[in-house]
């Protein structure tokens, strides 16, 4: 059914919700919240009033809208924040980044706690602390607190499986006071958790003093193994506690962010400050921010970031103000269930934080500006250098095969695709080869290249049949280019069954040398030579190597899961060793087939019966 703006746009309610605007192909394209969607959504729809060419193409696209009433603005900004996470609407700005931060968790509700890594913060009555941006940072300060505390490591429950098994290894090393024996009471071992908490908490002094005192103790009784151990601990606490480069008398938990952008990419950094430190940062890219205002990015930033990470500071520490500041405090409140504050910090020590996090930004975004352009003279301009090579149009999308078998033994086929340079895995297909028996590469390669095609055809018809517009899946979407690992033989064999098919696709062969590199591309029954330095012959080389690995893995993945049955095995006598023999010592199964009993003999060394056994097997099959 048709659907009808005008109509449609007289029923929206003058209450706070969410819209959801739809393409002709009901594909999401943009999820916004408004406390008065009767305004919002008739904005859309009023004649051009300097939204900026991104919006007026989005809604150029709008085939259809719905919406979805809330309580309250806050529920709008709750249900916005789900339906961008989950459909990645392509004309919202997104959080590119979806990263998990590590925590160490302390088991303070057993009987005998443990210390953990954790990737989540649950409600579990643990203590947690964190987030960190170093998982190994994380895994050091556990093994290091362990080692010092001699704590246990193991999942047993306690008391209840005291005394049921020996104590393990770490026992026996001196790294664990084997409370699974009894070997310490419940409230010495408390101590010892105590003193790993107050370590977490950031008092690195007493144990340092401790380390110190018994170095020199040991060291004073010329036990200079024992002096050797505290001494690699005391370097190890001085090395986690001089991480902590800033530190805050308030103690507080903050996150600070600030970002920086152009008119096509923009960063934001976040430092995380927990009890006064600074622990870390980490960088954010935030996609699709043509023709955003930067308090509109930087809004959008908080709400992703934090409806996905469990753990909420006290305060946020921003460069700027941003639009919804009081309902994005009202909707962390809520979430963290205490007192979240916004706030721009105006001069003073926290206002030099927050610089030094637009600084890092700005640094990022250049960096990266200028290895995007790297990356691009890898990918976009080796795709431009190979089409103008043989003058084609585009290569956008290129799709190369290769065969791989042992002596014409289970022949597999590979198909790798190359999209705008870089290597598409989703695409990449597998075939084992049904039709050809023996080491027949080109009539392997004709039958994996009538399958992908015949298979593509057919998927368009039921597209079409369906009256859907666009293509999907790697059969459906055609190449550009495609790549054959050879020269004037494999070519013909697709330009065969391209033409068979009625399909007009330009075909390449990739040559190689004597010592098998890649040498040149045979195109138009030519041979173009190719400047073996150019980022172009660098990417024809990639794929040629990707499609040849791909191939040799499937293969290798087969004989190694026992999936290879050769017709050998159904003759009497003939086991994996003998089996072996015969293909290690002929060319092909028809050669086989075709020896008798004293050449199987003498080149496979069988006994005369088992090669009795063969010669009848075949000529038994033939009649």
């Amino acid at each position: 059914m048709t659907f009808d703006f005008e109509e449609e746009l007289k029923k929206l309610p003058k209450s706070p919700g969410v819209y959801i605007m739809h393409d002709k192909n009901d594909t999401i394209l943009y999820v916004g919240k408004a406390v008065n969607l009767h305004n919002r959504v008739r904005s859309y729809f009023r004649d051009n009033i300097g939204r900026g060419p991104q919006i007026d193409k989005m809604v150029s696209l709008i085939a259809r809208f719905e919406y979805i009433v809330t309580d309250s603005e806050l529920e709008a900004l709750i249900l916005e924040n789900n339906l961008i996470k989950e459909h990645l609407p392509k004309y919202n700005t997104l959080l590119k980044d979806d990263k998990t931060y590590p925590y160490i968790k302390v088991t303070v509700s057993e009987p005998y706690p443990r210390i953990l890594f954790s990737r989540e913060m649950k409600k579990d009555k643990a203590k947690y602390f964190g987030p960190y941006t170093s998982a190994a940072a994380v895994k050091d300060t556990i093994e290091l607190l362990n080692k010092l505390y001699m704590l246990r490591t193991c999942n047993k429950v306690l008391p209840r499986d005291i005394g049921k098994e020996r104590p393990c290894l770490n026992y026996h090393i001196r790294q664990c006071n084997a409370p699974c024996e009894g070997l310490i009471d419940q409230d010495k071992y408390r101590e010892n958790v105590e003193q790993a908490l107050d370590f977490l908490n950031g008092n690195y002094s007493r144990i340092q003093r401790e380390l110190k005192e018994k170095m020199k103790q040991a060291s004073e009784e010329l036990n200079f193994e024992e002096a050797a151990k505290y001494r690699d601990l005391l370097n190890s606490v001085q090395s986690v506690s001089q991480k902590q480069k800033i530190s805050d008398s308030v103690g507080e938990d903050r996150d600070v962010i600030a970002m920086c952008g152009d008119e096509n990419d923009a960063v934001v950094q976040v430092f995380f400050v927990r009890d006064g430190r600074l622990i870390g940062r980490e960088h954010f890219y935030m996609m699709h921010v043509e023709d955003r205002k930067k308090e509109e990015i930087l809004s959008d930033f908080i709400k992703q970031f934090y409806a996905g990470t469990p753990f909420i500071p006290r305060e946020l520490m921003l460069q700027f103000e941003v639009e919804d500041m009081p309902l994005i405090e009202d909707w962390l409140t809520e979430k963290k269930g205490g007192r979240v504050k916004l706030l721009v910090p105006k001069k003073g020590s926290k206002e030099k934080l927050v610089e030094l996090a637009v600084q890092n930004a700005r640094l990022i975004l250049n960096q990266d500006r200028e290895k995007l352009k790297r990356e691009e003279g890898r990918t976009l301009g080796a795709v431009k250098e190979i089409a103008g090579i043989l003058g084609i149009e585009n290569a956008s999308r290129m799709e190369a095969f290769d065969i791989s078998n042992i002596s014409g033994f289970a022949n597999v086929g590979s198909m790798v695709v190359f999209e705008k340079g870089k290597p598409k895995r989703s695409d990449y297909r597998k075939f084992r080869i049904k039709s050809v028996e023996g080491p027949d590469d080109y009539a392997c390669m004709k039958e994996v290249l009538t399958r992908r095609f015949v298979h593509g055809m057919e998927e368009k018809e039921i597209l079409k049949e369906k009256d859907i517009d666009n293509e999907f899946g790697s059969f459906t979407r055609f190449p550009d280019l495609l790549l054959m690992d050879g020269g004037r033989g494999q070519v013909n064999i697709a330009r065969e069954v391209l033409e068979e098919l009625h399909i007009a696709i330009p075909v390449c062969g990739m040559v190689k040398d004597n010592n098998h590199r890649t040498r040149g591309l045979y195109y138009e029954n030519v041979e173009l030579p190719i400047d073996t330095r150019s980022e172009g012959f660098k990417l024809i080389t990639r794929i040629q190597d990707e499609a040849h690995r791909f191939a040799i893995e499937y293969h290798r993945s087969l004989r190694g899961k026992s999936q290879v049955k050769s017709i050998l095995d159904d003759i009497p006598g003939i086991g994996p060793a003998r089996r072996k023999a015969l293909m290690r010592n002929f060319e092909s199964m028809e050669e086989i087939k075709n020896a008798d009993a004293a050449t199987l003999m003498a080149r496979a060394d069988l006994p005369e019966n088992v090669a009795r056994e063969i010669v009848a097997f075949f000529r038994n099959r033939e009649m």
